[in-house]
């Protein structure tokens, strides 16, 4: 592997809710060498310090939601800062501040002006894609819409490959169309296809009939995603990180096996 490896810790966010510690130095086990924050688990920023000192683990990265970041951008960017984060991202937008929205001129302005603060403060601020985003207006994506109409210094692209192709595009070739400004990839692997249930997975549910054929997620050495397709394009385009993230696991198996699976699945290429 010719990137540092993290892992997005929703991945893990049941057993870092129990024992946060613990999810660290099994993942540092696992040979990961970093972590991306899905939230602190209610732990402050100086014990999450100690944590990553005492288990030689590097944070990246946090998603946080927009809202969040609204109300109090100086001291949220400023907590993940001193934790070593480079980077932040909104890892979801609501449907009336997505691209095309009813309130996406204020996503846009709030973009702006968290992403100034994060230069700022020597951090960059990200933009973590689903597949909705791959509907077009007039015969553009609604993401290239956001990347279009926002600062690329104030807005960078984390691309979920996972998505990118459910979306119905080539990831690897995602990845390439933003080269320069891809720093941080996030590896996701899956099987199936889209369906009327998959955000089911990251609990929001649906009222529709079960899919006869469901969409299901794996870990990075099962699935449609060309992994390393992926990874040859993260380096074409100079990323600097590569994140594991599996919204559940796949199904027999534990969280902890499949973050152990995908980790070892990187390490043998």
């Amino acid at each position: 592997m010719k990137f540092p490896i993290a892992i997005q810790l929703y991945s893990l966010r049941d057993e870092a809710a129990n024992n946060f510690k613990a999810t660290l130095q099994a993942v540092a086990d696992m040979g990961y060498d970093g972590v991306e924050f899905a939230g602190l688990c209610g732990h402050t920023v100086q014990e999450v310090q100690a944590m990553l000192k005492e288990t030689g683990l590097r944070a990246i990265s946090a998603h946080v939601a927009l809202e969040e970041m609204i109300v109090a951008p100086q001291k949220t960017l400023s907590d993940y800062k001193a934790l070593g984060c480079d980077y932040v991202a909104i890892p979801y937008l609501v449907e009336d501040k997505r691209p095309g929205g009813a309130d996406f001129a204020n996503t846009l302005k709030a973009i702006e002006i968290i992403g100034a603060k994060a230069k700022e403060l020597g951090m960059q601020l990200l933009y973590h894609n689903h597949d909705f985003e791959f509907q077009k207006v007039d015969g553009e994506y609604l993401l290239d819409m956001l990347y279009r109409v926002t600062d690329p210094e104030h807005l960078a692209v984390q691309p979920d490959v996972c998505w990118v192709s459910v979306g119905g595009e080539d990831p690897a070739e995602y990845i390439k169309k933003y080269a320069g400004r891809v720093p941080v990839v996030h590896l996701k692997n899956y099987v199936g296809g889209k369906t009327d249930h998959m955000y089911e997975l990251i609990g929001i549910e649906s009222e529709k009939p079960k899919d006869e054929k469901p969409f299901e997620m794996r870990s990075l050495g099962e699935g449609v995603v060309d992994i390393p397709a992926v990874l040859a394009a993260a380096e074409m385009v100079g990323a600097k990180w590569v994140v594991v993230e599996q919204d559940v696991p796949t199904p027999g198996k534990t969280p902890m096996e499949c973050a152990k699976e995908s980790m070892d699945y990187l390490r043998s290429l």
